[in-house]
């Protein structure tokens, strides 16, 4: 099957997807709110797929995490019925729904994400993954900050859903924290694949915390060869 067909059909998953979760969503106000990533994500991903082509690992990964967003926004992430499934197995009462997708947002997410540290910033060795690690992380908090801030401005019924706390006022940290868990395992099956068929990981490992002998400290140094420019 060629690359352009599986494109086409994720693109399809994604497109149907959209249309089912925008028929008649449990809280309209909310649907809205939750579409604004993917308002953001999907065309920002056509545009730049001209100049920078993921893998279709990466594809595949972004469109699952965004149809399982879309099913949130459809339900809420409070309300999604097979969250409370979830509750039921992890002993809680709790929607587990929203758990799962802020899970699945580091599971999946870190790869593409290493795609772009590893590709771009050719970040390698040890950096190659605390990099990706630490954007995740970062990405992970700044959406909790972007819930509070819509919650905050907008309608305080659609923010409400939008949040997801349900009563629970660590939710915003531990959404962080299982995000956090999602990339790190991602992290570890990716470091061991290649542990396994690169010859020639662990000698990058190392070098990668060595300095090249043509580098410089920044700070004043950089300061004063500008100045001296």
């Amino acid at each position: 099957m060629s690359k352009k067909i599986i494109y086409t059909l994720l693109l399809l998953l994604l497109v149907v997807t959209w249309v089912w979760a925008a028929i008649e969503p449990v809280h309209p106000d909310d649907w809205l709110l939750e579409n604004i990533l993917v308002f953001i994500v999907v065309p920002l991903l056509l545009l730049w797929s001209r100049s920078f082509e993921f893998s279709i690992l990466s594809y595949a990964l972004i469109t699952l995490f965004l149809v399982l967003h879309l099913i949130g926004s459809h339900y809420t992430y409070a309300e999604v019925p097979w969250g409370v499934t979830l509750g039921e197995w992890w002993g809680t009462d709790r929607n587990m729904y929203d758990r799962f997708v802020h899970f699945l947002f580091g599971l999946l997410f870190i790869y593409p994400i290493r795609e772009i540290s590893v590709r771009i910033a050719k970040n390698r060795g040890f950096w190659g993954y605390f990099v990706p690690f630490m954007i995740v992380s970062a990405l992970a908090g700044f959406y909790e900050v972007i819930e509070w801030s819509t919650a905050v401005l907008v309608d305080p019924e659609a923010g409400t859903a939008f949040l997801g706390t349900q009563g629970d006022i660590w939710d915003a940290q531990k959404d962080m924290l299982i995000a956090m868990v999602g990339a790190i395992i991602t992290l570890t099956l990716v470091m061991i694949f290649n542990m396994i068929f690169d010859k020639g990981f662990f000698k990058e490992f190392r070098e990668s915390f060595h300095l090249p002998k043509d580098d410089r400290p920044l700070g004043e140094v950089k300061v004063e060869e500008l100045w001296e420019r």
